[in-house]
């Protein structure tokens, strides 16, 4: 008989963080860039840029180390939950990818043409 164990807050609220921080990090980092493009075009082809790559991507490796152990549990009422975290985890790996192209672009094109 399986023993039935009820979740936390902290574990239901656990895979919904994890979803939404990757977008919402991937947003910041676009508007931020932008933002920082369009004040002084320098700026952003400079160290920051590459800086703020590299924080936005730590931020999605945070998002699916939330969502790690809920992937891998099992018990009667965590499968959706199971579920969730690993469209989360999954999520995560692909808003990262987008960013670290970004980053990539922006070290390799140059930021001030003309």
């Amino acid at each position: 008989m399986s023993e039935v164990r009820k979740l936390g807050r902290v574990d239901r609220v656990r895979p919904w963080a994890a979803l939404l921080l990757p977008p919402t990090v991937w947003y910041g980092f676009e508007v931020g860039l932008a933002s920082l493009l369009k004040a002084d075009c320098q700026v952003a082809s400079s160290w920051i840029g590459l800086a703020w790559g590299l924080a936005s991507l730590s931020l999605c490796g945070g998002a699916a180390a939330i969502a790690w152990p809920l992937a891998h549990r099992s018990g009667e009422h965590t499968p959706p939950r199971a579920w969730l975290a690993r469209v989360a985890m999954l999520l995560a790996g692909i808003f990262a990818l987008a960013i670290a192209f970004q980053t990539l672009g922006i070290l390799i094109v140059p930021a001030c043409i003309g």
